[in-house]
């Protein structure tokens, strides 16, 4: 198993976080998801024999959120989440 840490950007409210942890769970391999309004994070555990990072980054991107590349949190907004 192993942890990824995933800076999500364009989450504004709680429902956001649903919307994120849902399109986690569905990725095969995902064991465990927490999301983190605050930090404007996803944490995911997950098996690398059925997933990668970028089959996360794609779930989190087709709900229509992004994914800061390096650490860097560029600005965009919500792209059809619960707030848009």
């Amino acid at each position: 198993m192993r942890t990824e840490i995933l800076k999500v950007t364009g989450m504004t409210c709680g429902g956001c976080v649903s919307i994120i942890e849902n399109a986690l769970r569905t990725v095969p391999g995902v064991s465990s998801v927490a999301v983190s309004l605050a930090n404007q994070e996803a944490i995911v555990q997950f098996s690398e024999a059925q997933t990668s990072q970028e089959q996360l980054q794609s779930a989190i991107e087709k709900a229509g959120y992004g994914v800061a590349k390096s650490g860097l949190a560029a600005p965009v907004s919500a792209k059809g989440g619960c707030c848009a």
